[in-house]
């Protein structure tokens, strides 16, 4: 039996390695689409690098793009990569314009063009809501993004329902909530707070600079989330998701659990730095996914305690084992 062929761009980052593993723990070939660069990034999926195939196209190339989707011929993509940094969309927002709103559009235009029975998945965020006017949001919650990240994954979002109502393709996008792992970048302030932890823990560190402790997000793991993107290109029919907890927390939460769990006071080590705090914050967010769970039978499996026990056990380990190397 062949296998279902996949491609995931931005397998590199936090939610394309979770969801390669799982895919290929399905028996799936899967390809990760890479751009062409002087230094390399692959540690999030090293243990990974024997089982898929990596293949260089560009979501500001459409020629790259298209020749990517006529070799391979997938069954599905799935298009992760974007400049996902919100602090980054305010210094560079025409970049994150064309990677993450522009870019979808040279993928569907792809699909269109070479073959459009390809099954698509488009990340969409909850930062397009933004500022919204009531809470649980749901499909239904009027958008208002408060930065150009937000803005840019609105367009990516609509021109993923446009491509679908105009050419009949199988186009769905999932509006995730906040979703961490061990895996997170260092620059995301949930993996800034779990790595300072572990710093502060092992004396490698005495404080961490943080910025508005009072916006709430929705949190969930990273692993559980992939599972509905691949579910979402399951189903008879094309339809949007909203992919969430339900349950909102503080910065402030988060912060508290992570230096609790270690043992530490949060207020000997926080430092508020206004330097830090966004030009247009999004205050709170909580989704509302029942509609996943009662089409998909979609659910997170791990909660907001278990996310940064992980995320903080994690952090320890890797600088002990940094530490350890270092004293070799």
């Amino acid at each position: 039996m062949k296998k279902r062929r996949a491609v995931i761009t931005g397998i590199t980052g936090q939610d394309g390695s979770y969801l390669a593993e799982f895919l290929l723990e399905r028996g799936c070939e899967v390809y990760g689409m890479v751009r062409r660069s002087s230094t390399e990034t692959f540690e999030r999926i090293e243990h990974l690098t024997d089982r898929l195939e990596l293949v260089q196209a560009d979501l500001l190339d459409q020629l790259s793009i298209i020749n990517m989707v006529k070799s391979i011929r997938p069954r599905e993509i799935y298009n992760l990569a974007s400049q996902s940094y919100v602090p980054a969309s305010f210094k560079q927002p025409v970049l994150t314009a064309e990677f993450t709103a522009v870019g979808v559009t040279r993928m569907l235009e792809a699909i269109k063009l070479v073959d459009r029975k390809i099954r698509f998945y488009q990340a969409s965020s909850s930062e397009m809501f933004g500022l919204a006017p009531h809470s649980p949001q749901t499909l239904e919650t009027p958008f208002h993004p408060r930065s150009p990240y937000g803005a840019a994954k609105l367009y990516g979002h609509w021109i993923t329902i446009n491509y679908r109502e105009s050419y009949r393709i199988y186009a769905v996008s999932g509006i995730l909530f906040n979703h961490d792992s061990p895996r997170r970048g260092k620059e995301f302030v949930t993996r800034k707070i779990t790595d300072g932890v572990a710093k502060i823990k092992l004396g490698l560190a005495k404080e961490i600079r943080l910025g508005n402790l009072k916006a709430k997000r929705d949190w969930g793991f990273a692993g559980d989330y992939v599972k509905a993107m691949w579910l979402m290109l399951r189903q008879p029919r094309p339809e949007d998701f909203v992919v969430a907890t339900g349950e909102s927390h503080s910065v402030k939460e988060f912060v508290e659990e992570a230096f609790s769990y270690a043992g530490l006071d949060w207020k000997r080590h926080v430092v508020i730095d206004p330097a830090l705090c966004r030009p247009a914050e999004v205050h709170a967010l909580c989704g509302d996914a029942s509609h996943a769970r009662r089409v998909l039978g979609w659910k997170p499996r791990v909660d907001f305690k278990e996310l940064i026990h992980m995320m903080v056990d994690a952090d320890i380990e890797r600088l002990s084992q940094s530490s350890s190397k270092h004293l070799l």
